[in-house]
């Protein structure tokens, strides 16, 4: 028989502020992040407002014994080893942070599994600049590539990078660093799929979970790309809106408005408690919300130019699919959905590709169900989005709130995505979803505990 999964914690760091209550409230009262950001220069970007997350550090989230290893950390995972704290403190588990021994856990370390979504992490410039320099040209400051291999002829430059410096980069240790500082000696796995990596993530711990494999998984994502590298990668991608240095950066950020000039950038971690429904009854856990259905499904990639115009934009078939087989998982219908957390980066062509496959799934029904858009809000998050948007559906459900919504534009006809401030409103079922640049969808229905 297939066990039911529950969420009973919520841990999420975004440019709202660090905790789930900052994050919560940010949505019902309406305000944005995006602005001029402080943790690098943006003034040679063309777009250079996003929302970067302030007055953080890791060192609050980890056990003491455990700080040093901070060094070896880069942003995208001290993001989500701070969520992954919150989140268990906001279950009130017991975990290998917190007890003399595995013996105190709440859950054996065996039947407790990681599966975190992760990003292509961005090396520090400056890290990468003071070793570049051993290996140009004294005279003309010129980078040879010789110089900084180790082969015949090489000068091994390369070898002047920090002795741990790989560690920091690798996508796989945040779900790593989340097992070692919890005991997480179950199931793991790291996804690595851009902006579908923390549904897929949460996905693959509910079926862990559903089939007995865990009791408990830490499930999620966390990325940023406020930083150099990152911000030119999504430029090179044609992505961002182009902005000026001070500025409200919502006013760019238009979910489903053919006429939005593009995305903006933002940093989160967000990671949740997924526990085996019994298991958390039994401890007396607050659940705020069942993973009823999941989904996952393949397109052609959306955002890959020639882009055409969102008028002539096929529908996502794969976010469709995935949308469809999260439906049928859940033994639900489309007609029993109550919002949507969709993607809605406010880039024309991927949120047109998206509405579509939205249609194709709900009919005429679609311009009655509210779109919980976030973007506006955080910013795109990118392989940080998946666990961000299950919270705000789970946290919504939970306190039979409909979040305000931010849009300083008009969205296109048939979707119920335009500003409006927040209400009261019982809900018993919401659609997460997202595509991913490279054509990859996830979706997730999450119902409302019973």
């Amino acid at each position: 028989m297939r066990r039911r999964v529950v969420i009973s914690g919520l841990g999420v760091v975004t440019g709202l502020g660090v905790g789930l209550e900052p994050f919560w409230e940010g949505f019902v009262e309406g305000r944005s992040a995006l602005g001029p950001i402080e943790r690098f220069d943006t003034s040679g970007f063309a777009s250079q407002l996003g929302a970067d997350v302030r007055d953080f550090t890791a060192k609050t989230w980890v056990p003491k014994s455990y700080r040093k290893a901070v060094k070896v950390m880069a942003r995208d995972i001290e993001l989500a080893v701070a969520a992954a704290q919150m989140a268990a403190d906001d279950a009130g588990l017991k975990t290998r942070a917190g007890a003399d021994d595995d013996s105190e856990m709440t859950y054996p370390a065996g039947r407790t599994g990681a599966h975190i979504g992760a990003g292509l992490i961005a090396a520090d410039t400056t890290e990468l600049a003071s070793a570049f320099v051993t290996a140009s040209d004294g005279d003309s400051s010129t980078f040879e590539w010789a110089r900084w291999g180790t082969g015949e002829g090489g000068d091994g430059a390369m070898n002047n990078l920090p002795p741990l410096w790989l560690l920091k980069y690798l996508p796989n240790m945040l779900s790593c660093h989340v097992s070692i500082i919890h005991g997480a000696c179950g199931p793991s796995n790291t996804h690595t799929n851009a902006e579908a990596s923390g549904l897929l993530a949460i996905g693959e711990s509910s079926r862990v979970i559903e089939r007995g494999q865990a009791d408990v998984c830490y499930a999620g994502s966390a990325e940023s790309k406020v930083n150099p590298m990152g911000w030119m990668r999504m430029t090179k991608a044609g992505r961002l809106a182009e902005t000026p240095a001070e500025g409200d950066g919502s006013r760019y950020v238009r979910p489903f408005d053919p006429e939005s000039p593009g995305m903006l950038l933002g940093e989160a971690g967000g990671i949740l408690i997924l526990e085996e429904s019994a298991s958390a009854k039994a401890r007396g856990a607050r659940v705020y919300a069942e993973v009823e259905g999941f989904g996952a499904g393949q397109g052609a990639p959306p955002y890959l130019p020639p882009r055409p115009a969102p008028d002539e934009t096929p529908a996502d078939e794969g976010l469709s699919g995935a949308s469809e087989r999260a439906l049928a998982d859940a033994g639900a219908d489309a007609d029993s959905i109550d919002a949507i957390v969709p993607h809605g980066l406010g880039a024309p062509s991927a949120d047109a590709a998206e509405a579509g496959a939205l249609r194709a799934v709900f009919g005429d029904r679609l311009g009655e169900i509210p779109l919980l858009t976030w973007t506006p809000n955080i910013g795109g998050c990118v392989a940080g989005n998946g666990g961000v948007q299950v919270a705000l559906a789970a946290k919504a459900l939970a306190e039979g709130v409909l979040p305000a919504r931010v849009h300083a534009g008009r969205p296109a006809e048939g979707l119920r995505a335009g500003s409006g401030a927040s209400e009261k409103r019982s809900m018993r079922r919401v659609l997460v979803c997202a595509s991913a640049y490279g054509g990859q969808s996830a979706a997730l229905i999450v119902r409302a505990a019973d």
